[in-house]
């Protein structure tokens, strides 16, 4: 079993960067590939970013790329979002995922409870 916090969210203002976090419990989750998705009110959850078990290979949105950054550090259970240049239109919560690195929801099965961000213009 793996369990997940996500943290870090809060109020930004549009072209600020936030760093997000997500923690996790669980001896197996050094061999999960993770995703980061967001779900604004009344849309569906998108994914952002991914990055395999060992930290070698990311993916991203076509949206985020060049601006957000996932990484992770095995050794403490954590993966990590930089997010660059924030736009008021990327205000959602965002959640981690663990079992894929790639964007079907479904591949996953352990997730995040999410923080929000909040992106004023």
């Amino acid at each position: 079993q793996v369990q997940l916090v996500e943290s870090g969210g809060g109020l930004v203002q549009a072209g600020d960067s936030l760093r997000l976090s997500c923690a996790a419990s669980g001896s197996t989750f050094k061999t999960l590939a993770v995703g980061w998705f967001r779900q604004a009110p009344g849309k569906e959850r998108d994914f952002v970013a991914g990055i395999n078990y060992s930290g070698g290979s990311t993916y991203y949105a076509n949206s985020v790329k060049g601006r957000f950054t996932i990484s992770r550090e095995n050794a403490k259970n954590m993966v990590y979002l930089q997010m660059n240049s924030l736009r008021p239109e990327e205000t959602a919560v965002y959640y981690c995922a663990a079992g894929s690195m790639w964007p079907g929801l479904s591949s996953y099965a352990y997730w995040g409870q999410g923080t929000q961000v909040t992106v004023s213009s």
